[in-house]
């Protein structure tokens, strides 16, 4: 049996992506971290794939567009790069080159109908500004990123009309500072780690505070990736250890956002330990009156946490002394990322925003299933088979559809990604895009998840079989 699930009038259709995992390095004025970390060190990254040219976007935009008009896209986010827009990182100056590329991309956004979302940072720090000030453990910092801000909507402020500031801004502290997956791959500086924390979030408020006083007509918000923490136990120890990294992974950048202000067990917490991020009655003020217009929420899987068996294995303060993750024995896991697919925990988030957060608008801003090998489903006409990319689509749309259906204030749906995208350090390895990119010429081809999503967005309404249904 089918069920067939329909979306609220004017549900936004479309896919995520980012201008340093899209457009390549051609032109750009200045290196981010990203790039930086690829020209140093190449043996870090799938078979040694880069952003020198990634997914050539810079130039191939006018095509892409078209493809995502092609495929039902009514909408799209990507980001401005730092590094591109900005000649002068002290003053804010743009660079004509990189106005003109952003002008015209969304000015073909436009003619194909495609409602723009432009995102100002996506881990793509300038490399000048880390070693010359530590990046976003700098204050002076926040306040280079204001005068960026300030730039791009002076430039495209007119013409394009939803914002977003930050793009998972905890993966920045996290991969880069604590755990050492992303440049500066540095591991177990907690105190560093929660000082970016709190100047994050007062960066992201000077930015909103900007975007007012510019009188653009538009709205602004941010986008974070929400990771539900689920107890192992009903101990008070697991329920601890859940509330602990709910209230560091998630509510440290949520709360600030919608509330204007930080969990306060949280600050208590980290003022008790000695690490509390350094912020003045300013600073918080300034957070405090600048929350966003709507939230965007990435999500891809669930955390399963418990109390830690060894709470000092750090030698330094790390949110590790509070919980540590566990592999559910129960969990689907995607193999490819080592991820686990859990639906449920979409519908969770949905109803968390509407009960905690004064139901706020909100969107999923991305969603995706990233897949090794993807050749192995391709047809004779090229394109591939990627019906697994549908039922897992298809599962989480219906429970979003669910909190919907219940009053959740949710507007949009956006896949992470609408052609395949270079992915950090682990580049092309898992493919994730509804169009697929050869990297030998660049050319691109339509998946069946595309033609999927085509049906999905004229219906605005997704078919789906019994058995991928909630059941709960």
């Amino acid at each position: 049996m089918k069920h067939k699930l329909t979306f609220p009038d004017g549900f936004w259709w479309g896919a995520a992506s980012s201008g340093p995992q899209t457009e390549g390095w051609a032109d750009k004025k200045h290196e981010n971290v990203m790039d930086t970390w690829y020209r140093t060190s190449r043996k870090d990254f799938f078979d040694g794939v880069g952003p020198d040219v990634a997914s050539d976007f810079y130039h191939t935009y006018p095509e892409d567009f078209k493809l995502m008009k092609e495929i039902g896209m009514n909408s799209f986010r990507t980001s401005v790069q730092w590094t591109r827009l900005i000649k002068d990182l002290e003053t804010g100056e743009a660079d004509p080159e990189g106005v003109k590329f952003y002008k015209d991309m969304i000015a073909e956004a436009k003619k194909n109908g495609i409602e723009l979302v432009l995102n100002l940072h996506h881990f793509d720090m300038p490399t000048e500004l880390l070693e010359k000030y530590g990046g976003w453990q700098s204050k002076h910092v926040v306040d280079l990123f204001e005068k960026f801000a300030k730039t791009a909507f002076e430039e495209f402020g007119d013409d394009v009309r939803y914002w977003t500031t930050f793009n998972e801004p905890m993966v920045i502290p996290e991969a880069g500072w604590l755990y050492g997956f992303h440049y500066p791959k540095l591991v177990g500086q907690g105190k560093e780690a929660v000082e970016i924390i709190g100047n994050i979030n007062l960066a992201s408020a000077k930015a909103i505070k900007a975007y007012r006083d510019s009188k653009k007509n538009g709205e602004i918000g941010i986008i974070l990736n929400l990771t539900p923490a689920y107890p192992e136990s009903d101990s008070k120890e697991d329920a601890a250890a859940a509330k602990f990294a709910d209230e560091f992974f998630n509510q440290s950048f949520l709360d600030p956002a919608i509330k204007g202000e930080f969990p306060k067990d949280l600050e208590e917490l980290l003022r008790k330990d000695g690490v509390l991020w350094d912020l003045s009655e300013e600073d918080r003020k300034t957070i405090a009156e600048n929350t966003v217009d709507f939230l965007g929420v990435n999500y891809y899987h669930p955390k399963r946490v418990r109390a830690p068996k060894n709470p000092d294995k750090y030698e330094n303060w790390m949110p590790d002394r509070y919980f540590e993750e566990y592999e559910w024995k129960e969990g689907r896991i995607n193999p490819y990322r080592g991820w686990e697919i859990f639906p449920k925990a979409i519908y969770d988030i949905a109803k968390n925003v509407q009960d905690n957060y004064g139901n706020i608008k909100w969107f999923i801003s991305e969603n995706g299933m990233g897949v090794e090998g993807e050749e192995r489903f391709r047809k004779e006409d090229g394109s591939i088979e990627d019906d697994y990319r549908i039922d897992f689509y298809n599962e989480h749309l219906a429970h979003l559809h669910k909190a919907i259906e219940e009053g959740s204030n949710c507007f949009g749906f956006h896949a992470w990604t609408a052609m395949d995208c270079w992915s950090w350090n682990n580049a092309y390895k898992n493919r994730y895009g509804f169009i697929g990119v050869d990297l030998g010429d660049q050319s691109r081809k339509i998946k069946k998840s595309g033609r999927w999503l085509k049906e999905v967005s004229d219906e605005n309404a997704i078919l789906i079989e019994d058995e991928l249904m909630p059941k709960f």
